[in-house]
């Protein structure tokens, strides 16, 4: 009534929903408006419409987590949500992804935080903040002691902003995972990457470290094993879609013979191929009893490399999931995952099988290629979502988080089934 504004129906909706929720007596509530639901029509809310929803929730307290991701909110929305988080002293949660907001606004949002005290996991992916709304953020988290979880993928970090980042993290004690995807970085150095390698010495809080698409090559691979050898922190480590090949595997094969911690590592959309494969393999197999999943996705491996990897998975028994999909399967490959998956009909009994399904996924990629598409939409079940919201308690069996790092990945997967079907399982014994 008093921006004279009329009703948004979808916001309406979700605030009486919200409502009932807080009649049961629930707290901790996430209250989300994603611009980009397909569950019911949307009407997407503006800079203006956060004015009015921070009315709703300054002084709520039993709202906590907001999410506006895929909106229209610009600097003005960043303006108003700067302002939320100076004055409501709940809210632990803040999900602003991909809503046309620029440096300016993330200069508001990032000199909010200077101040705040409760919020815990920000989301600005997708914003285009540039270098200069990131130096802004790099110099929050030099004042800021809440902050846990930091995400500025895809917001267009420049390489002084990264380099910024890195420099911090040597003393900030309280970030425990950082995403700083696709920064737009030029020359072939590889500054950026030398400068985290050496903030990982120093630093042994960080837990979940994302440096996708940072055009990292062999040297800058072998610059974070080096720091690797040091740290006892990293849990995860992404670095996908970058230019890494075989030699570098030799370096990340060498320190996990000895890193304890490491538990999660996505080298996606690289090119490690058949050599870099087996190095992996090798030391999965005799030497490392950490690392829980290991994705090789569209690295260009054949089956030499693969059939490898399905070996060191006999004896190694930590190592729980490997995600091999993109890459060149031939027929070696079909038969030893299979005997794989054959071995829980076997060894663990079909019931067993419902609630541990170690090698399921393995197996079931080569049936795939191996018996034709009839499987194929099991298959895609195991396929990576990266659109989950931050309930990081459904994310499970991820190559990127799940079971082996449920509480800082930044990235999602669909469940697996935890059932199933009798008839597919008896086809396949069959067979």
């Amino acid at each position: 009534m008093e921006k004279s504004r009329k009703i948004n129906s979808f916001v309406w909706h979700l605030l009486q929903e919200v409502d009932e929720e807080i009649e049961k007596g629930l707290e901790g509530i996430t209250l989300n408006i994603p611009g980009n639901s397909r569950l019911m029509p949307v009407e997407r809310i503006t800079g203006e419409d956060l004015w009015i929803l921070s009315r709703i929730l300054k002084k709520n307290p039993y709202i906590n987590g907001l999410d506006v991701r895929y909106n229209l909110m610009s600097d003005v929305g960043a303006y108003y949500a700067a302002r939320l988080l100076q004055k409501q002293h709940k809210l632990i949660y803040l999900n602003l992804m991909f809503n046309d907001i620029g440096p300016e606004g993330g200069e508001l949002i990032a000199k909010a935080l200077h101040k705040n005290t409760t919020l815990k996991y920000l989301r600005m992916t997708g914003n285009k903040i540039e270098n200069k709304g990131g130096m802004f953020f790099a110099a929050m988290l030099q004042i800021n002691s809440s902050l846990e979880k930091l995400d500025l993928g895809d917001c267009d970090l420049g390489m002084q902003s990264v380099i910024a980042f890195a420099t911090v993290l040597t003393q900030n004690q309280t970030i425990k995972g950082i995403n700083l995807n696709r920064p737009i970085l030029y020359g072939e150095q590889e500054e950026s990457t030398v400068h985290l390698g050496h903030m990982l010495k120093e630093n042994h809080c960080l837990v979940a470290l994302h440096m996708c698409k940072h055009n990292m090559k062999n040297c800058g691979i072998k610059q974070l094993c080096d720091a690797l050898y040091l740290n006892r922190s990293l849990r995860y480590l992404d670095v996908s879609c970058n230019k890494i090949t075989r030699d570098g595997m030799v370096c990340l094969a060498d320190v996990l013979k000895s890193n304890t911690t490491l538990e999660v590592i996505d080298l996606s959309f690289n090119r490690i191929e058949d050599v870099g494969a087996k190095y992996l393999s090798e030391t999965l197999a005799s030497h490392n009893r950490s690392l829980k999943a290991l994705s090789v996705v569209n690295n260009n491996i054949k089956g030499e490399g693969l059939v490898a990897l399905s070996q060191s998975m006999k004896t190694n028994h930590i190592l729980s999931n490997v995600y091999i999909w993109g890459n060149k399967f031939d027929e070696a490959t079909c038969v030893v995952c299979f005997v794989l998956f054959s071995f829980f009909f076997t060894e663990g009994f079909f019931w067993g099988l419902l609630y541990n399904i170690r090698h399921l996924q393995v197996a079931l990629e080569m049936i795939v290629t191996y018996w034709g598409t009839w499987v194929a939409q099991w298959v895609k079940r195991l396929t990576l979502d990266f659109s989950s919201g931050h309930d990081l308690s459904l994310l499970s069996w991820s190559p990127v988080s799940g079971s082996a790092l449920p509480e800082w990945s930044l990235l999602g997967i669909l469940s697996l089934p935890l059932s199933f079907p009798c008839s597919l399982a008896w086809s396949l014994s069959q067979k």
